[in-house]
């Protein structure tokens, strides 16, 4: 069985981490969506409103794909959960050349733990890969316009917490 962990914050999940699971969704037989309790970087939403707003949007796309999809946080080193779900894939999204650096680094020591576990890199469709969740909440922070990054019920959601 093909099992892949895609891994994130996803604070929140914008269009470019669905596009993403769409794409993973083709690749494997179960996705697991891994939602990383990262305190360091001071999530806007809590884990508990991050995992509802993620399977609200994945759940009709994984009865369309025939993929068995799960929503699993984690707080652990990201080759343990992998670990932990039986992944012998990790799904990772590039929008830049700038994310491929770091990336090149996480693979390097994620094999050193694990040889047994493969990375894939999955680029967004093009008219996603600038998107980032940092700069949706910036913009719709400053009263900008974020239809087109993420969900209406995403941005229902960022509208009342942001005001």
């Amino acid at each position: 069985m093909r099992i892949a962990l895609y891994p994130g914050t996803f604070d929140p999940v914008t269009l470019g981490h669905l596009d993403v699971i769409r794409r993973a969704m083709k690749l494997t037989d179960r996705l697991v969506i891994g939602v990383a309790i990262n305190r360091d970087k001071g999530p806007l939403f809590t884990l508990e409103e991050r995992v509802a707003m993620i399977e609200a949007e994945v759940t009709p796309l994984a009865k369309a794909a025939g993929c068995e999809l799960v929503v699993h946080p984690f707080e652990n080193l990201l080759i343990h959960c992998a670990q932990d779900v039986s992944a012998n894939m990790i799904i990772r999204g590039l929008r830049a050349v700038s994310d491929f650096e770091y990336e090149f680094q996480m693979v390097g020591m994620n094999r050193a733990m694990d040889n047994d576990i493969e990375t894939v890199f999955l680029m967004a469709d093009a008219q996603h890969q600038a998107i980032a969740s940092r700069l949706v909440k910036e913009i719709c922070r400053l009263g900008g316009d974020i239809s087109s990054f993420v969900p209406q019920a995403v941005e229902d959601a960022l509208r009342e917490r942001l005001g």
